[in-house]
């Protein structure tokens, strides 16, 4: 490819690159309402109301099960996300700022990075959050699908109540504040 065809490949990358951060930045993602469900049919994975599944678990980043049924009791919130995901390192110190804010008593918050334990390890090095990380590959059958997460878009947060009910889903990220207030509505 001739040098004036890279420079022009690169501007289209970079066009398109800008493009889809100003959809995200600009609401159009979180905003997008779900494809609607056939007529009988169920979207893939939870949704509003389901009981977690006994047998789901997570791998935590030092590579020990995480059975998301153990952790009932406590509601629980799970922050979908990956370091390479513009919107989710942007609300990362907003739920660090909440987790740390739950003490023992409080809704639990685990992160499920969908990343490389090498990318996701350089990250926490320089953003430490207080609140397990989780770890996956990203996939079309990762737990974010299970979740209810259809459409693979990051970042994506559930919240489970302490009978282990999937009680919301919130795809996009957290404006600053809107955490507390997502999380203990209709409790």
């Amino acid at each position: 490819m001739s040098r004036r065809g890279q420079w022009a490949l690169l501007i289209a990358l970079a066009a398109a690159a800008g493009l889809g951060a100003g959809l995200w930045h600009g609401g159009y993602f979180a905003a997008t309402p779900a494809a609607p469900d056939l007529p009988g049919q169920r979207p893939p994975g939870l949704v509003e109301g389901d009981i977690l599944p006994e047998d789901l678990a997570l791998t935590a980043l030092d590579g020990t099960p995480l059975p998301l049924s153990a952790l009932r009791g406590r509601p629980l919130l799970i922050n979908v996300w990956a370091s390479w995901c513009a919107p989710c390192v942007e609300e990362m110190p907003e739920l660090a700022a909440f987790a740390s804010e739950q003490g023992d008593n409080g809704i639990q918050v685990i992160g499920l990075a969908l990343d490389s334990p090498e990318a996701v390890h350089a990250f926490l090095q320089r953003i430490p959050v207080p609140y397990p990380i989780a770890i996956e590959p990203p996939g079309p059958a990762d737990s974010s699908v299970a979740l209810g997460n259809a459409r693979g878009l990051l970042p994506y947060t559930v919240l489970i109540d302490a009978q282990g009910r999937l009680h919301k889903r919130k795809l996009g990220p957290f404006a600053p504040g809107e955490i507390a207030g997502w999380a203990n509505r209709g409790n």
